[in-house]
């Protein structure tokens, strides 16, 4: 199996180093740039041709929303990981319109920095779990509105979610729950008492079960067929 080939985009030289270092210690990660501007970042990319980007946000001349838009047009294949300091509804919206494919802050662990890596380079989409929470909010609005409950039946069929929901196992319901919770895969570890990669390869059966790509889908799921309260 091919190595990941990755480049990073930050316009500080002690992040990209650090960055650097870290990302070259995993398995399957090979980092092939790296970049200090979204200018250099698309320069860069058309020489080496990385299977993920992942791209600061704000950086000065070109930054990384103009930058992801870019380079999704010169390279379609490319995935883009936002890996920024903002925790901002706006700039999550802005940058998966821009053609991200993925959307992390600084805070994160590095361990979920590796699986957000690899989830996009797999052309699926990596939502920080905690982020998830903004959907939640966002479903409560939407079911405030008069019939709303009953226009999503209309739309959705009242019978789709339920058998879907009938294919997982106990555990995968529990990780399910968890996840759209806004649960990191530690953190959900630690609970269930599995390690990490074991609620990760429950995450993968679950998605692979439902036909769904990404931790926003999984939390969509979960409140229609009311697995989660959003009340």
């Amino acid at each position: 199996m091919s190595s990941i080939r990755l480049m990073l985009v930050d316009d500080h030289e002690v992040v990209r180093t650090g960055l650097k270092a870290f990302l070259e210690t995993q398995e399957g990660i090979e980092v092939v740039a790296v970049a200090g501007s979204g200018a250099e970042a698309v320069e860069r990319a058309l020489q080496e041709r990385p299977d993920v980007v992942v791209m600061d946000i704000t950086m000065p001349s070109m930054d990384g929303l103009e930058a992801t838009r870019k380079l999704k047009a010169l390279i379609p294949t490319v995935q883009v990981l936002a890996l920024t300091v903002h925790e901002d509804k706006q700039y999550l919206f802005k940058m998966m319109a821009a053609g991200a494919s993925g959307y992390l802050t600084k805070q994160s662990a590095a361990a979920e920095l590796v699986e957000a890596v690899r989830t996009v380079a797999k052309g699926n989409v990596y939502l920080q779990p905690v982020l998830a929470r903004w959907l939640l909010d966002d479903y409560r609005r939407l079911m405030a509105k008069p019939d709303a409950e009953a226009q999503w039946v209309s739309k959705t069929g009242p019978d789709t979610d339920q058998k879907d929901l009938s294919v997982l196992s106990n555990r995968e319901k529990q990780v399910l729950e968890m996840v759209a919770e806004g649960f990191t895969n530690p953190q959900i570890g630690e609970r269930l008492e599995i390690s990490p990669k074991t609620v990760a390869r429950h995450r993968e059966r679950i998605m692979n079960k439902l036909h769904m790509h990404s931790s926003t889908e999984l939390v969509k799921f979960a409140i229609r067929t009311g697995l989660i309260d959003v009340q």
